[in-house]
């Protein structure tokens, strides 16, 4: 599937708050933690535990989210489909819905039980 400006306009003016608990749900079903969920974002955006809950509690857009965010020097990494796009083939126009998409393959990872060590990806020595 292709993004277009529509879509990437949508997920940018989602509110991250209204969105986590829903992640939230989903990996305690598959029997994961809040702090598992948390570390797996901290990881992609280099928040701290104070930054991540101010902006849950703040109601920020996804846009407000990922213009914080640090992303991580490994992200390019996060390679694969996820709701129904491949994550590499997203345009460098559409970088916030490309950030979003590697942040819930990276969920999704965790909901379908992969060691933590392999969903923080690391540059092999």
């Amino acid at each position: 599937m292709k993004v277009t400006v529509e879509k990437n306009e949508k997920l940018a003016n989602m509110i991250f708050g209204t969105i986590y608990p829903l992640y939230l749900n989903r990996l305690v079903k598959n029997g994961r933690t809040k702090e598992e969920l948390d570390q797996v974002i901290k990881w992609f955006t280099g928040f701290d535990q104070d930054t991540l809950q101010g902006l849950i509690d703040q109601k920020a857009s996804y846009r407000t989210f990922f213009k914080k965010a640090k992303i991580h020097r490994n992200a390019h990494m996060i390679k694969g489909v996820v709701c129904g796009y491949r994550i590499e083939e997203i345009e460098d126009e559409f970088a916030l819905y490309k950030q979003c998409r590697q942040m819930d393959k990276l969920i999704d990872e965790l909901a379908k039980g992969r060691k933590m060590e392999k969903i923080l990806r690391q540059e092999k020595k």
